[in-house]
């Protein structure tokens, strides 16, 4: 019995390696202010109307509600720094992202609400 529990073990971690986790990293908004990568996109996946009050500058948006829809609208070549308003949302955006195969997912934590308050300049 306990060699058939130990090979269910190896099955079943072999099974997890294979799917492999999504991975993104977590950032400061400082990170984001002095990111200076040529391929750099901010992705505010709030809704319209929490965006158009006030956003990092140049930010395009997608809402979390359309992202796995539109996701194709991004480039996997990009550096994507996924911001919300206080980061659950973009962490919620960089899983989904990450599971479909961006590999610089950036999730910036304590959104714009972070950001605003370190000081930084949103645009309407």
């Amino acid at each position: 019995m306990n060699r058939f529990i130990s090979l269910l073990l190896i099955i079943m971690l072999g099974l997890v390696s294979a799917c492999g986790p999504s991975t993104y990293k977590n950032v400061s908004v400082k990170d984001l202010a002095s990111a200076s990568e040529a391929n750099k996109v901010v992705l505010d996946v709030r809704e319209g109307w929490e965006y158009a009050e006030g956003h990092v500058p140049g930010a395009i948006l997608i809402p979390l509600t359309e992202l796995e829809r539109r996701s194709s609208e991004l480039s996997k070549d990009d550096t994507l720094y996924v911001i919300c308003k206080s980061g659950n949302r973009s962490q919620q955006a960089s899983d989904i992202l990450a599971k479909k195969g961006f590999k610089n997912v950036r999730n910036v934590q304590g959104g714009t609400l972070a950001w605003i308050q370190a000081g930084y300049q949103v645009e309407q």
